[in-house]
């Protein structure tokens, strides 16, 4: 048995600590907090609680921290637990900065544990399907690809955290990364990038983004938002093959080519969780949980999500963050 300790108890905290009910051979055994939600979360749940990962894993036996604190405490949470010897999983993005990733895999390679990063798209079916496609040729090459990710401005974050800059990475990191590590994933990193962003007079960050990534043979645009109206949550992409245009709605994934029927991808998850909060029944965190307690039993790096890819990403929204302002 994987015995984890949830360091966070906030919306994505109780997320995986409801995926990993699911999942056999996983078990949360703690919880680390100190708000007064930690506080109910572990009376609700029957598990101890302690003020710090220090703390809990001399008390505790545990294999795994998985960390689901606000972006700017991941460098200080993962390394804590990398200290403690022991496995760590963080939500995303792994860090601000590039410099702050590399020293947390540093660390896990000196202490001679894994560190694995959430980047739970790559774990939807939509994108394992492009993956699929993408690999395979099926369609020919990809020529042209757009991915748009649009929210109402988010209103769950604590304390504003999430609009201050310097603890959250603001849309590009909370929002975009999403798309761009997909994008990353599937066509490899850009050669050029460029990007307008706007944002209402009252607003001390920018609500609107349009990217375009330059490649050798294609170009990529993408979308992202958070938008000062109450707007259905948008997740959507399209990819022009030589031989296809696939698309995903948001509700479907569909290829259609020249003088055939269309194609409808089978991308209903067989096993669907409720997260606990207003997100509904889903398979992408069970498969990313999953996921990552098989590379934990093998003590391997994921190659779903593995560290250049994270590094990359990290780099580029680095830049874009920098030049926004």
């Amino acid at each position: 048995m994987i015995k984890v300790a949830l360091v966070g108890t906030g919306g994505m905290g109780i997320v995986h600590y409801s995926n990993y009910a699911h999942i056999d051979g996983a078990e949360v055994t703690a919880l680390v907090g100190i708000a007064p939600q930690s506080r109910e979360c572990a009376e609700k749940w029957g598990l101890p609680l302690y003020a710090d990962i220090q703390s809990m894993a001399q008390a505790q036996q545990v294999d795994v921290v998985d960390v689901c604190t606000p972006t700017f405490l991941h460098k200080q949470h993962v390394m804590e637990g990398l200290r403690m010897g022991l496995h760590a999983i963080t939500e995303k993005p792994i860090a601000l900065h590039q410099q702050d990733a590399v020293e947390m895999y540093a660390l896990a390679d000196k202490m001679g544990k894994q560190l694995y990063v959430g980047q739970v798209l790559q774990f939807t079916r939509e994108i394992e399907v492009l993956h699929s496609l993408v690999e395979s040729g099926e369609y020919g090459k990809p020529l042209d690809a757009f991915f748009e990710r649009l929210s109402a401005c988010p209103r769950w974050a604590q304390d504003g955290w999430l609009f201050d800059k310097e603890k959250s990475g603001l849309l590009p990191f909370d929002l975009h990364i999403h798309d761009l590590d997909a994008i990353v994933s599937l066509f490899g990193v850009p050669r050029s990038f460029s990007f307008t962003s706007c944002g209402g007079r009252d607003k001390a960050y920018k609500e609107h983004y349009r990217f375009l990534y330059g490649y050798e043979d294609m170009n990529v645009a993408a979308e992202a938002a958070w938008f000062n109206a109450d707007i259905p949550f948008t997740a959507r992409w399209r990819v022009y093959f030589e031989n296809a245009m696939v698309i995903n709605d948001g509700t479907s994934v569909v290829a259609y080519q020249m003088d055939r029927e269309l194609r409808v991808f089978d991308t209903e998850d067989a096993i669907k969780i409720p997260t606990g909060i207003n997100l509904p029944p889903t398979g992408m965190f069970y498969r990313e949980l999953t996921h990552y307690m098989d590379c934990v039993r093998k003590n391997i790096p994921s190659e779903r999500v593995p560290r250049r890819q994270v590094l990359a990403v990290v780099e580029l929204l680095e830049k874009i963050v920098a030049g926004s302002y």
